[in-house]
């Protein structure tokens, strides 16, 4: 599972992947931190920091879309290696808000992968097990010599 850390497309401080924890053709789970010292914490709610939606959004999708979409295009060889995945939409419910320091959990189910389209449907918890956001998640897989 190291390999997929190894392709994703983004490094420090916008990769928010520390571990993919299964994968399958059907799901994937993996985690993250929330180091306190990460640079938007100090202007989100600058008295009470809590991550923005935004970057919630983004960590399920690093983990339940980029990741199960390099997962699932290393599989075929038409894919393999040449990919990159463009996130295309996302409808993403947040239940509770995410402190600075928190671990959370993500879990990806898909949804469908035809077309070089992937949907996923998916869900963030914290530490305690509880779901913090959740949602869909789309986006196309774009072969290295296309523009994205």
């Amino acid at each position: 599972m190291q390999e997929l850390l190894e392709q994703l497309p983004y490094s420090r401080p916008f990769l928010f992947v520390d571990e993919i924890l299964q994968v399958s053709d059907n799901n994937i789970e993996g985690i993250y931190t929330f180091s306190p010292d990460l640079f938007f914490y100090k202007g989100h709610f600058k008295e009470n920091p809590v991550t923005p939606g935004v970057i919630i959004t983004e960590c399920m999708a690093q983990i339940g879309l980029v990741c199960l979409g390099i997962y699932l295009s290393n599989k075929q060889s038409s894919l393999r290696s040449e990919a990159k995945i463009a996130m295309t939409s996302t409808d993403i419910e947040f239940l509770k808000p995410v402190f600075p320091g928190e671990k959370v959990r993500v879990c990806s189910e898909k949804q469908y992968f035809r077309f070089n389209k992937l949907k996923c449907k998916v869900e963030m918890y914290n530490c305690e097990n509880i779901i913090v956001a959740k949602g869909t998640i789309a986006g196309m897989i774009i072969k290295d010599n296309s523009r994205i």
